[in-house]
């Protein structure tokens, strides 16, 4: 066979190899099983959406939120009594500047003496003394044409209200304008009080049976014959009477200087160690300045003294004086 005819059959041959092959494939193909589809697929297709109706809430009350009271602030510390005897310069309301006369009218053709313009404006003698001399001095009582001095309003119907209060040993002085109902702290102060709560809580009004001492001046007390500035020192004034809806008896008790005692030269002095402290039986002390200028301003005036066991509770009560 020749060469050519070689080739040939192998060719066909080749074919032939090719053509059962690609027969082979189909039709192990055709009976194949058919792969299932992917289940996350499967799903998706199958799966319903249901649409879900948003939930109705009910409505809530909502409580504020309570706020914490503040904590209330203890009263200014104040001292405004200079300008009360202040002739020039800035001036309570219920004071007045006014010049000395000798000859006024309203003293029916007399002499007017400082006594007489104490009467006529109801200001105490201490009071108008310490304006006219600029300083605490109530002895010095003289007067000369053309002076100066300050005396209470006599248009103005004012009352005094002094607020104790038993747990801080403080008192707070106010003037009390009735026509309009304006009140102003005027001063506050140190105070003493009864020991074993001797210092009751209550109103009071203060009396006019008024008292001034001195070294070597004597009196009773207790039954016994005392130098009266060892106990009182050098002022002394009574509560009258108990106010409020059961009055009561003030039992002697009352506002007055701290006792005075021999210092170690032997000095009859001021012994201010009981301020702020229950060493009285039962009346208020004051220093000695602080009670000489207390009885100046108050003396001549109604002046109610409220004792609470703290300043939040005092009620300002209105009371004339007998």
């Amino acid at each position: 066979m020749t060469i050519p005819k070689v080739l040939a059959c192998l060719t066909f041959i080749l074919f032939a190899a090719i053509a059962f092959a690609a027969w082979w494939k189909s039709d192990r193909q055709l009976e194949a099983p058919v792969a299932s589809q992917p289940r996350e697929q499967e799903i998706v297709l199958e799966q319903t959406i249901r649409v879900v109706e948003p939930k109705v809430l009910e409505p809530q009350v909502v409580k504020p939120i309570e706020k914490p009271k503040p904590k209330e602030a203890d009263p200014l510390e104040v001292d405004r009594v200079e300008e009360l005897f202040n002739i020039t310069g800035k001036k309570l309301p219920i004071v007045e500047t006014i010049v000395y006369k000798s000859h006024v009218p309203w003293n029916k053709g007399k002499l007017a003496w400082l006594s007489d313009y104490a009467s006529h404006y109801h200001t105490s003698r201490h009071f108008i003394a310490r304006s006219r001399n600029g300083k605490p001095d109530y002895l010095k009582q003289d007067l000369a044409e053309g002076d100066k001095f300050n005396v209470l309003k006599p248009d103005i119907k004012l009352q005094f209200n002094a607020i104790i209060d038993l747990n801080r040993s403080k008192m707070w002085l106010y003037y009390n304008d009735l026509d309009n109902g304006s009140k102003e702290l005027i001063k506050t102060y140190l105070v003493g009080l009864g020991r074993s709560a001797l210092t009751p809580s209550g109103q009071y009004l203060l009396g006019d049976r008024i008292a001034t001492y001195k070294p070597g001046q004597f009196g009773t007390h207790n039954g016994a014959k005392v130098e009266l500035i060892r106990i009182f020192g050098t002022r002394w004034i009574p509560f009258s009477k108990e106010l409020g809806p059961n009055p009561g008896s003030p039992r002697g008790l009352g506002m007055h200087g701290v006792p005075w005692k021999e210092n170690e030269k032997g000095e009859l002095v001021e012994d201010t160690s009981s301020l702020g402290k229950f060493q009285s039986d039962g009346c208020i002390r004051l220093s000695t300045n602080d009670m000489e200028e207390l009885y100046s301003i108050v003396i001549t005036k109604p002046c109610v003294v409220e004792i609470v066991n703290d300043f939040s509770a005092a009620t300002f009560p209105v009371a004339e004086r007998e």
